[in-house]
């Protein structure tokens, strides 16, 4: 049965309880019963939510179970894109995610709560029948075992804990709707002890001021429901406490303090999502509209963390979607999150491959501008392999974002030539507008393409290419670009105008423009680790510049070399490597300090120009421009490894595969 958002909660000093969305909800701690007077657990209330985006998934999902874990979730089953079902057990931070083991069977709409140190799945759908098992998971090592059953087999159920018992409501057996409250704890038996006013699947649950907060959800004649309600377990009592804005099923759930929130979801009708977020508090029995989300989602996961709730995968109008983000309390605590960001580039680790890379060659990509040819360098002979003709002027080859495609882009060329890494061969041209440069949005919808000599950003599809908007640009010479640790916005450099212009994502639209010292020329721009700067090469002035991105002003300027080009941060985020082409040298500057600590000179000289970090941060990897050959460089001793001769004028290579969740573009920017 499909099912709605799931909903889980990690644990938060403060929160009384947390829950799952649509239908899973989890608990940690063990909390007292609670009243309106308690000093303890009452927090500030809550005015607003603002949603800040996280990261992404590995892949997309939609209807899994979660449970709080480490810092931020396990994700248990779900429905894939192809609305096929899951058996993956995944744990997801703002580090990335990956999958650590298999349930037995694959399932949907189950739920899942958190006791104690150990994770429970009740039930779900198969897609062919209910089950009745319940799971202990354990995601430190991705096992998992059957330790109980339900009353009865059913799916679209939704559960919270409180304590050391765990709540499952309502629900679909297969022939039969469910109004039932079932409460089980470990060791113990699955039996009813309550009953709602109306059968009900694909409800929003948590736990929130010892109380389950059950809102919304399926109703037995094809409509949605409005209704809030609240089961006192002392009592076992189910007492209604409000309604919501609209009939709302398939939304996720979650708990900050002993305050409930109703996130996304649905109307009665497939393809209606909303973007609403709802509070509820279940002591003063309100319901209000404190936010809303980024884009309208149902069939999300909701889980309560440190900073907020965070919210993973789910469904918009198009179909499953891989985002996490995170809501956090007001405007002030959206930016307060953005400064306390430690590494932007954690997901880009050694090892951390995705498992879109899996079957990836280790091979270095090669543009060759002048040549209209693209040569292939295996990584672990430094020899040449495979060489073939591309499009007019390739400037550089780009990972999708999905990790799956590299693209060489063809700028006078006017297209795009795929190659797939798995076999490291070119595929048929794409047609496209003047594409200098590309990169994607950190949420994966669009393709950017930087078409330079048109002066704008073509937003595009990221999988067939078709224009959604162009973006004029009010300046000259637009090469490169980096996003804020949010997505929310881009900071695109343009080398003929010596401007910088700030671009808001959502929007598409331009919200700044600064203009450097005269005679400027920014080149290749990078965020910092911790997300606080961005460092923008400047071409003509011989150093970087260091600008921060909320504000939008410049903070100071670094000289480095002549000519400084590109910029590559190292493989554990401590470093940032800039390429000074002008003079043959890599500066490396440290992020902590902000200052150039080594400097590294190609002996008999070069033009260092454009590349990336192996997979294992050891080498870093250059065109040299000017000299039609290609660079590995030690990154321990800055010693030149090999020198190896490819086509004429080589511009901005791509190395692969490379650890990390998604690429933002250009020659691999990972995340």
């Amino acid at each position: 049965m499909r099912r709605g958002a799931l909903l889980l909660l990690l644990g938060l000093s403060l929160l009384a309880g947390c829950g799952g969305g649509g239908h899973k909800a989890v608990q940690s701690g063990t909390p007292k019963t609670v009243n309106a007077s308690d000093p303890v657990l009452r927090v500030a209330t809550i005015r607003r939510l603002v949603p800040v985006a996280a990261g992404n998934l590995a892949n997309a999902i939609q209807d899994a179970a979660a449970a709080p874990y480490a810092g931020g979730a396990v994700l248990l089953g779900g429905l894939t894109p192809a609305d096929v079902s899951s058996d993956e057990i995944v744990t997801a931070t703002r580090a990335g995610s990956q999958r650590v083991g298999r349930i037995p069977t694959a399932l949907h709409d189950s739920a899942a709560v958190k006791i104690g140190s150990s994770t429970y799945l009740f039930g779900g759908g198969t897609g062919v029948s209910e089950i009745d098992t319940i799971l202990m998971v354990d995601p430190r090592i991705g096992a998992a075992q059957a330790i109980g059953h339900l009353p009865s087999g059913s799916s679209d159920q939704s559960a919270a804990a409180i304590g050391h018992t765990a709540y499952i409501v309502g629900g679909y057996t297969g022939t039969r709707w469910l109004d039932t409250i079932v409460a089980w704890s470990p060791g113990g038996s699955a039996h009813i002890v309550a009953h709602l006013p109306h059968t009900l699947r694909y409800a929003a649950v948590t736990a929130a001021a010892g109380r389950i907060v059950i809102a919304g959800g399926s109703l037995e004649n094809g409509t949605a429901s409005d209704g809030v309600y609240a089961f006192v377990p002392a009592t076992r009592k189910v007492i209604r406490i409000g309604r919501l804005p609209a009939p709302t099923t398939h939304a996720a759930a979650a708990a900050i303090g002993t305050t409930a929130f109703v996130i996304g979801g649905r109307g009665a009708s497939v393809g209606t999502p909303t973007d609403r977020i709802v509070a509820v508090d279940p002591l003063k029995r309100t319901v209000r509209v404190v936010g809303s989300l980024g884009q309208p989602l149902s069939d999300l996961a909701a889980v309560s963390e440190a900073r907020g709730i965070l919210l993973a995968g789910g469904r918009d109008a198009t179909g499953t979607v891989s985002s996490l983000t995170e809501l956090v309390p007001s405007a002030h605590a959206a930016r307060r999150a953005q400064t306390v960001v430690t590494n932007v580039y954690a997901a880009d680790r050694v090892g951390n491959f995705s498992p879109a890379v899996r079957h990836a060659l280790p091979y270095v990509y090669v543009p060759n501008s002048d040549s209209g040819t693209v040569d292939v360098i295996d990584q672990r002979t430094f020899k040449v392999v495979e060489h073939f003709a591309v499009g007019a002027l390739p400037q550089h080859v780009v990972p999708a974002w999905d990790l799956k495609t590299l693209y060489v882009t063809n700028d006078l060329g006017n297209s795009l030539t795929p190659i797939n890494p798995n076999t490291g061969k070119p595929g048929r041209t794409i047609p496209v507008d003047d594409p200098y440069n590309m990169y994607f949005t950190p949420d994966g919808r669009y393709a950017i393409v930087v078409a330079e000599r048109l002066h704008r950003l073509d937003f595009r599809d990221p999988h067939t290419f078709k224009l959604h908007h162009s973006l004029d640009l009010p300046c000259s010479g637009a090469d490169h670009m980096d996003f804020s640790a949010d997505g929310s916005y881009a900071i695109v450099s343009c080398e003929f105008s010596g401007q910088l212009v700030k671009v808001n994502i959502a929007a598409q639209r331009v919200d700044g423009v600064l203009t450097l010292r005269p005679g400027a020329a920014p080149q290749d721009v990078k965020l910092s680790p911790d997300g606080s700067v961005f460092y923008v090469a400047d071409l003509n002035a011989g150093g970087v510049w260091l600008v921060d991105g909320n504000t939008f002003r410049v903070l100071r300027f670094m000289p480095t070399g002549v000519g400084a080009h590109g910029l590559y941060p190292s493989r554990n985020a401590r470093y940032l490597y800039v390429t000074n082409r002008g003079e043959g040298s890599i500066s490396v500057i440290s992020f902590a300090t902000r200052r150039v600590v080594k400097k590294w000179h190609i002996p008999g000289g070069g033009s260092p120009d454009m590349g990336n970090i192996s997979a294992n941060g050891k080498i870093l990897w250059l065109t040299g421009r000017y000299n039609g050959v290609v660079y590995a460089i030690s990154t321990i001793t800055g010693r030149l490894l090999a020198k190896i001769p490819v086509g004429a004028g080589p511009h901005g290579l791509c190395v692969w595969p490379e650890p990390g969740r998604y690429s933002l573009g250009h020659t691999g920017i990972l995340r």
